[in-house]
């Protein structure tokens, strides 16, 4: 649709609230948020008014001398982004998100009950149980991890029944913190199914975290995590207090599994949870594709896109290149946990599996490796389902 500066622009209801450096844009009818600096925010005011195009226009250079100033181009990118209702009086449809239903998102749990599980109080506790258990494995080195933990029987497939049983109530439990932590402020969430790199994962859609202050979208981004800090710190005491407890075996299951996803949120070529919490209080909400531009900008033969690249950026500048640094880091840390623990898990799974194959063990040996390779093959299956999904979605 053409817009001109004469033309006659009506945008739907906007909620807007100011955050670390910019403005959060809430558009109710869809539930979407977007980040817009002061100068479209003043833009939008005045069309809520009735302000015509080319007067806001000749306004806003005014105000905003070191500003470039199209609002035509600006007005399209509300089209784009579905804030527009009306121009020149023919109504732009819009379909509402299918993000967050206003009939699910776990809204039959009451907010009394995240409230239970998050508040000031027990948010404090949760940060206690963090270091009590970073002390407690520094003082008993005999806990941590190791990739055989993983094997406590010698069929492979009720191995990874076994993992993957525990590895799914983990999960569980870590995305209901979430769901309990955004419904302690009576907000809506969903769960999805999705994936991070090979791990089939499910992920809580938070997006209605964005009606919050940044330092209370910090706690539901961090709710996992804290569930996973109580289930950790009573696996220790378990196995400090009972060693020779029959259990042991699924508590180092339990251990190896919480341990490695843990290191895998330090990882920041990812949005984990973790990467959230930075991008929040930094209030840069694009740190990594900014760092990816900036890691890019580095290989080029032409050294100036470097300083193009410090005049966009502006005071974002030398935070993009920190989070550089920990992009390359996280790179690093799950190259480690590969030589420290999947690699050695491959090698010795699917060593014992040709083994199999070929004879060295039973009739019950054999057609367990049968099996293992038939379940392998299903979980490839559906990890590709998933990603076509996601890529459908997109």
């Amino acid at each position: 649709m053409k817009v001109s500066l004469h033309s006659e622009i009506t945008l739907y209801p906007l909620s807007i609230r100011k955050d670390k450096k910019h403005y959060i844009v809430e558009e109710p009818i869809s539930g979407d948020f977007f980040e817009l600096p002061e100068i479209g925010v003043d833009a939008i005011k005045r069309m809520e008014q009735g302000e015509k195009l080319v007067s806001i226009e000749y306004a806003l250079k005014n105000l905003y001398p070191d500003e470039e100033v199209d609002i035509i181009d600006f007005v399209e990118q509300l089209l784009e982004l579905g804030l527009v209702q009306e121009v020149d009086g023919v109504l732009i449809k819009k379909e509402q998100s299918k993000s967050t239903s206003r009939s699910g998102g776990y809204l039959w749990i009451p907010q009394s009950v995240g409230r239970l599980f998050f508040n000031g109080m027990i948010n404090k506790i949760y940060l206690l149980l963090l270091v009590a258990n970073i002390i407690i494995l520094i003082l008993n080195p005999e806990l941590f991890p190791h990739y055989k933990d993983l094997f406590l029987f010698d069929s492979m497939v009720l191995n990874i029944l076994m993992y993957l049983s525990i590895s799914l109530v983990l999960i569980l439990i870590h995305e209901f913190g979430h769901v309990l932590a955004i419904r302690s402020h009576d907000l809506p969430a969903k769960l999805s199914i999705g994936n991070r790199l090979i791990f089939i994962v499910f992920e809580t859609d938070l997006t209605q975290a964005w009606k919050l202050d940044p330092k209370k979208r910090n706690i539901l981004y961090l709710a996992g995590i804290s569930f996973e800090q109580i289930i950790l710190f009573i696996s220790f005491g378990v196995m400090l207090l009972f060693p020779d407890a029959s259990i042991i075996g699924i508590l180092g299951i339990i251990v190896l599994d919480i341990f490695i996803k843990l290191i895998y949120q330090c990882c920041f070529y990812m949005k984990t949870d973790v990467y959230y919490v930075v991008e929040n209080i930094t209030g840069c909400y694009n740190l990594m594709e900014n760092g990816k531009i900036y890691l890019n900008s580095l290989f080029k033969k032409n050294r100036k896109d470097g300083e193009n690249y410090k005049e966009i950026f502006q005071n974002e500048w030398n935070l993009i290149r920190l989070y550089s640094v920990f992009y390359i880091v996280g790179v690093v840390l799950t190259l480690i946990l590969a030589v420290m623990y999947f690699v050695p898990q491959l090698n010795f799974t699917y060593s014992t599996i040709y083994m199999n194959l070929l004879g060295a063990g039973d009739r019950a040996a054999f057609w367990d490796a049968i099996a293992f390779f038939v379940m392998t093959l299903l979980m490839f299956v559906l990890l590709l389902l998933i990603a076509k999904k996601q890529r459908n979605e997109n």
